[in-house]
């Protein structure tokens, strides 16, 4: 793909005009401008799909986030409005209101934000990537999710094992995973694995295992699976894992974002209890608000803060099904979370070797909405990967999906979370095996760890900025556990923290691939010696995003400073004079003199570009229009935009 054609672009109006104009029309607003500030306030307090209220119809299920000690009054508040309360949560208040009491709600001086109660579940991409198939709830999201597909190679997991440069004697012995999905169904590959179930459809009551569905059980196998029905052959990445299930989606696939942030809540408050290390998030819902009011995203980053590695998915919206173009801005949420491990997807083709190995066309690319972070951070095999299925789940009865008995193969990020999910429980395991059973691998260590090990895949087109697609790069299992065990976490701050000296490269099946040998921390790239010390960075409670000292250098925050004069180049080449979300929540791409703008307060789009410009258009494929065409119509743009999604 070319470079993005450079062009100003007001999307309320859809015409290119000179960047003069907006500046004089800023100058021109005066005190009509500040009359509506107080308006404009207000709706801030909604997301994006709430902030037309006469667009909603009966009653809308949301987040209220409220002052600490305002919950009674709110829920009292709320009631008087109309509004049916439903369930508390840490990270908000779910209910249900009327599109009057959402607006007056959103007056209240105790409301800190208000967010879509946003319905969770994964659409599925059957026979080929160019044919789209809305599952059987009217709810599920277009592409966000596990997509489902059996095309390209068979790719079975044992052969991924090997393609990461898993060794027979790692397992991930011991090391707790909970799957929040859509249930785990007892099979026979991963029965044994299951330490705990619980139903956070039902309320979150504790359940015998099940999965109706079978997305949450393909992900278990992924990760754990034995292989006892294939006799071996398709064997998850850390078959030693405990799998806790925590299901959220119905045997539809269907669920509420309420529901998600309380199994993330409940895995947080039992981590010690369950002897839970990671979370696996195949799930998500379209980026709605900033990372710091997003419910969802604060449930994770709460999880981080408690010493959980969260994996999530990043979304499916990489291409365009219809026109077949690679789109920017499609990461999904909670893959915008900055502190989580966000994990797109990588296509194998079938082979070991990582020569041939592409970033798979459905896989979401960066930047994310609002914040403009870089996502995804790594890739992990995650296309026509085969693992364990229930014989009566829905998928399973799909012929299209159907291995053979007992067994489905599914493409997806969220089969690459599954996978990376495992490699982390690797690394967690060799680090217990070399430090002890109590020490501490934070979320931040593991991170940086896979992403300054990843192989970097192979960018056919380098005009294009490969950061926003691959983050780092493929994972690499091998480079990962070896680094992991080089590492002494328990060394003071400030010092050397590797016991023994580490080579920067990797060999797998015969070939040596070298380390990425950087990191993406945020929106900006840090290369050099970073994981030598044990540095502040390393801790539970530093953010990945947050501005950090780092050494004697700053490193991210409001500028690009590297010890490495050259090293940024090729990052520079697409970020020059970027500003990632302004007060008018655009995300601006280019330069001084010529930029894109892409988003506005009613609308979001994922960016389609080529040579010739940039389309805005839903994840379903559909061109909503182009920018480039000067007078084209954008007034039912917004209503197209969200009922793309829900």
């Amino acid at each position: 793909m070319k470079v993005l054609r450079l062009a100003l672009i007001l999307l309320l109006t859809a015409t290119v005009v000179p960047s003069e104009a907006l500046s004089k029309d800023s100058d021109n607003r005066g005190a009509g401008s500040q009359s509506r500030s107080g308006q404009a306030q207000k709706r801030g307090k909604l997301d994006r799909a709430l902030r037309n209220p006469s667009k909603l119809s009966g009653k809308t299920r949301v987040i209220i986030r409220h002052r600490s000690d305002k919950s009674d009054n709110v829920r009292d508040k709320m009631s008087k409005r109309g509004g049916r309360f439903l369930k508390n949560n840490r990270a908000g208040m779910s209910a249900e209101l009327t599109p009057q009491g959402l607006a007056e709600l959103a007056e209240d001086s105790d409301v800190l934000s208000v967010s879509l109660d946003a319905p969770v579940g994964p659409s599925q991409l059957l026979g080929n990537l160019g044919s789209t198939v809305q599952g059987t709830s009217s709810n599920l999201l277009g592409g966000l999710l596990g997509t489902v597909t059996s095309i390209l190679d068979s790719f079975d997991a044992q052969a991924v094992r090997k393609t990461l440069g898993v060794q027979l004697t790692e397992f991930g012995d011991g090391v707790g995973i909970a799957i929040i999905d859509s249930g785990i169904a007892p099979t026979p590959d991963i029965a044994p694995r299951i330490s705990a179930f619980y139903d956070f459809t039902r309320g979150g009551i504790k359940t015998a295992p099940v999965d109706g569905y079978g997305h949450g059980t393909h992900i278990a196998g992924l990760i754990a699976g034995n292989g006892k029905s294939s006799k071996g052959k398709f064997v998850g990445v850390a078959i030693g894992a405990r799998l806790i299930g925590l299901r959220v989606l119905d045997n539809k696939g269907a669920g509420y974002t309420s529901d998600v942030i309380a199994a993330i809540e409940f895995a947080t408050a039992n981590k010690a209890a369950l002897k839970i290390d990671v979370i696996n998030l195949s799930l998500g819902h379209p980026i709605l608000e900033p990372a710091d009011t997003d419910p969802l995203v604060q449930a994770v980053e709460e999880a981080v803060a408690a010493g959980i590695v969260v994996v999530v998915s990043a979304g499916n919206n990489g291409i365009n099904p219809v026109t077949g173009q690679i789109g920017y801005a499609g990461i999904s949420s909670p893959g915008n979370a900055p502190s989580a491990l966000t994990v797109g997807s990588l296509r194998t083709k079938g082979t070991a070797s990582r020569l041939d190995d592409e970033v798979s066309p459905f896989s979401s690319r960066g930047p994310t909405w609002y914040d403009g972070n870089v996502k995804p951070d790594v890739l992990a095999p995650g296309q026509a990967l085969t693992a364990t299925q229930s014989v009566t789940s829905l998928l399973f009865n799909n012929p299209l999906l159907r291995a053979e008995t007992g067994y489905a193969t599914l493409s997806g990020t969220s089969m690459a979370a599954g996978v990376a999910s495992g490699v982390v429980a690797l690394m967690i395991e060799a680090n217990r095996r070399d430090e002890g059973q109590y020490s501490v691998l934070t979320p931040n260590m593991v991170k940086a760890i896979l992403q300054y090990t990843a192989i970097p895949v192979v960018d056919p087109d380098p005009s294009t900025p490969k950061e926003l697609e691959q983050g780092t790069g493929g994972i690499n299992a091998a480079g990962a556990i070896a680094l992991t065990k080089a590492i002494k976490p328990s060394m003071p701050k400030g010092t050397s923290w590797l016991s023994t000296p580490v080579t920067a490269s990797t060999k797998l099946n015969g070939k040596t691939y070298n380390w990425a040998k950087h990191i993406v921390w945020g929106d900006h790239i840090v290369w050099g010696d970073t994981l030598s010390f044990q540095l502040l960075a390393w801790a539970k409670h530093i953010v990945w995003g947050d501005h950090i000292v780092w050494g004697d250098h700053i490193v991210w925050g409001d500028g690009f400073f590297s010890d490495v004069n050259t090293a940024l180049n090729s990052f520079l080449s697409w970020s020059s004079h970027i500003v990632w979300g302004d007060s008018d929540e655009h995300i601006v791409w280019g330069d001084n003199d010529e930029h894109i703008v892409w988003g506005d307060l009613d609308l979001e789009h994922i960016v389609w570009g080529d040579s010739t410009g940039v389309v805005f258009g839903n994840n379903s494929g559909e061109a909503l229009f182009d920018p480039l065409v000067p007078g084209e119509e954008t007034e039912d743009v917004p209503t197209a935009y969200i009922e793309s999604f829900y």
